[in-house]
C-alpha cells in the first residue's frame, strides 16, 4: 500500500481546526525550529505541518493513548477498529460506552482503550468528547448512515510519520508540556475556549474542566514564552475576557470566522467569531 504524503486528523474532535487551516498556516512565523502543541486534540495543524521535531500533548488520557497506539501498535489498532466497524449499531455503541461504568475499562489494554475512543468519536453525536462528573463518557449515539470507522491508509501513514521523526507525545499539563520550549521554537495553543454564554460552558475535555484560573495561567504561560523568545499563537473565542487577558497583544489579534457545529438548537449553529492571538 502506498502511504499518504498529506496527513489529516484520524478522529473527529470538538473544536478541531481543519476548517481554519488556511488562516492558521497564513499566520505562521516565516521560520521556526521545534513545534509545540500542548492541546493537540485532533491535530489538524500538527498533521498539516509534519515537522521533524515536535512535542504534542493533551490532558485527555484516552486521546493520548490513541496517538501512542497509532505509533506503537497500529496493526492491532486497525484490527480492533475493524471489529467495532463490523458490530456497529446503537445497542453495540452503548455497550462499548458502558465499559467505564462496570469495571471493564480498567482491564483493557491501552490499544483497546484507544480503539474504543476512536470508534465512539466516529459514530456518536457530532464526534463530541464529553464526560460526566464521574469521568464517564456520556455522549449519545449519532445518526450516520455509513461512518468511516476504519481508515487504514491514514492510520498507517500517521504511524510512519510518528515513527520516522522526533515526535514526543505527552499526557500532562500545558505548562509542563512547554517548559523546555526555547528561543525560535513555535508554540500553538488551542485550549478549551472561554464560553460565550453562561450556558455554553460544557466543553470539558477532561472531568476537571478548564475554568477562569486555567485561562489566566495560560495567559501567563503565553507571556513567559514570549519573554523566552518563542513564537506563540493562540486560538480562543471572541469573548470579552479573552480580549482583556491578552490586551497587551491586541495589535496582533485577528478576528476570524468559524463554524459552530455543536448546539442543541440548530438555529444557533453557524458562523461565529473566534480570535487568533500572536506575539509576532
Amino acid at each position: 500500500m502506498e502511504l499518504l504524503t498529506k496527513l489529516k486528523p484520524f478522529t473527529k474532535w470538538t473544536g478541531g481546526k481543519g476548517q481554519l487551516l488556511k488562516i492558521l498556516t497564513a499566520n505562521l512565523p516565516s521560520e521556526f525550529n521545534d513545534y509545540y502543541e500542548p492541546f493537540i486534540g485532533g491535530g489538524a495543524l500538527f498533521f498539516e505541518l509534519q515537522k521533524e521535531n515536535a512535542l504534542i500533548n493533551d490532558l485527555n488520557t484516552d486521546l493520548v493513548l490513541s496517538y501512542k497506539a497509532i505509533r506503537d501498535d497500529v496493526h492491532n489498532l486497525i484490527s480492533l477498529l475493524e471489529v467495532h466497524a463490523s458490530n456497529n449499531s446503537k445497542e453495540y455503541y452503548y455497550d462499548i460506552r458502558a465499559v467505564d461504568r462496570d469495571g471493564t475499562y480498567e482491564k483493557m489494554t491501552d490499544t483497546e482503550k484507544a480503539a474504543r475512543l476512536m470508534y465512539m468519536l466516529r459514530v456518536n453525536f457530532n464526534g463530541l468528547y464529553r464526560v460526566n462528573s464521574k469521568g464517564q463518557f456520556n455522549t449519545p449515539y449519532g445518526k450516520y448512515k455509513n461512518p468511516k470507522i476504519v481508515n487504514e491508509e491514514l492510520l498507517l501513514s500517521i504511524s510512519e510519520y510518528l515513527n520516522n521523526n522526533n515526535i514526543k507525545i505527552m499526557n500532562t499539563s500545558f505548562e509542563e508540556a512547554v517548559k523546555n520550549a526555547k528561543k525560535n521554537d513555535f508554540v500553538y495553543f488551542d485550549p478549551p475556549y472561554v464560553p460565550l454564554t453562561e450556558t455554553s460552558n460544557f466543553t470539558s475535555y477532561t472531568s476537571n474542566g478548564f475554568g477562569y484560573d486555567e485561562q489566566v495561567l495560560l495567559r501567563d504561560t503565553f507571556i513567559e514564552l514570549d519573554k523566552r523568545g518563542c513564537y506563540v499563537m493562540l486560538s480562543n473565542s471572541d469573548a470579552d475576557l479573552v480580549h482583556e487577558l491578552y490586551k497587551d497583544y491586541k495589535d496582533s489579534t485577528l478576528r476570524v470566522d468559524a463554524n459552530r457545529m455543536i448546539n442543541s438548537n440548530a438555529k444557533k449553529r453557524g458562523i461565529i467569531k473566534e480570535v487568533l492571538i500572536k506575539n509576532y
